[in-house]
Parts: C-alpha cells; sequence; structure tokens
C-alpha cells in the first residue's frame, strides 16, 4: 500500500476539469497506482456514486461515460478500508471536530493516520488538517 487517496483526486481522473496544477497532480497519483496500491475509507464507493449520479442529473455527463469510468476504476489498485466503520464514532468524529472537517474528509485523514501513509488529496482544507494533525501528504 503506497498512499490513501481522496476522491478529489479519483473525480479530476473523471471529469478532467480544474487547474492545471491539480491535473497535473491528479496525473501524478494515477502514475504511481500503475506499480502500487491505494487505500480508501469505506464511504469511497458512496462519495463516487454520488458525485456521478450528481454529475449525471446535470448533465454533464452521461451514465455511459460514468460507466466507463466506473469499469477503470474497478481495474486499479484501489482497495477498501474494512475498519472505516469502527473509527467513525471515535477518532474520525475527533478530527472531524478538531479540523473543522466534514466526517467524510476526516475519514480520509484518519486512514491516512491511523496507516501511517501519505493521503493523496486536492481538498485545501483537507491538506491543512493533514499538516495540522502531523499526517503525510502525497508529494
Amino acid at each position: 500500500m503506497s498512499l490513501v487517496l481522496d476522491n478529489s483526486v479519483v473525480m479530476r481522473w473523471c471529469f478532467g476539469d480544474g487547474k492545471p496544477e491539480a491535473l497535473d497532480y491528479a496525473a501524478k497519483v494515477a502514475r504511481k497506482l500503475r506499480s502500487e496500491s491505494a487505500l480508501v475509507p469505506g464511504i469511497w464507493g458512496l462519495e463516487v456514486a454520488n458525485v456521478l449520479a450528481r454529475a449525471e442529473s446535470r448533465n454533464e455527463v452521461t451514465s455511459d461515460k460514468s460507466n466507463e469510468f466506473l469499469a477503470l476504476l474497478k481495474n486499479m489498485r484501489i482497495e477498501v478500508d474494512p475498519s472505516t466503520a469502527n473509527h467513525a464514532l471515535a477518532d474520525t468524529l475527533d478530527l472531524a471536530r478538531s479540523h473543522n472537517l466534514s466526517a467524510y474528509d476526516a475519514a480520509y485523514l484518519e486512514l491516512a493516520l491511523r496507516e501511517q501513509l501519505p493521503l493523496a488529496t486536492l481538498d485545501k482544507d483537507l491538506r491543512a488538517a493533514c499538516h495540522a494533525a502531523g499526517a503525510m501528504l502525497f508529494a
């Protein structure tokens, strides 16, 4: 396992939008995952599905394009953490409170801290919380 993968990076792969630096970062993470694997919290699949469903409802992407992207994700080295729920009402909640994060974002930070892995994220608040909590960031 080489890193914890935040959905903000994954969605750059899908939509290809954002600043050039963000796209370069997302591409760097994708290159890393060609030879190594990533870990995601148990909520990750729901986050991916939510973003895609909302984008489809706004006609930003077709269901065919979403399904094509999901097939790509299934072939990547992405493993889902089985213990996310066990930490949700303690460590994750504490991190959300102390760093003013959503519980969803705090789940990524909690996982990175627990597994001592760098967090790959484009979310500026999550990056700041990562620094403050002493977690590593993927660079």
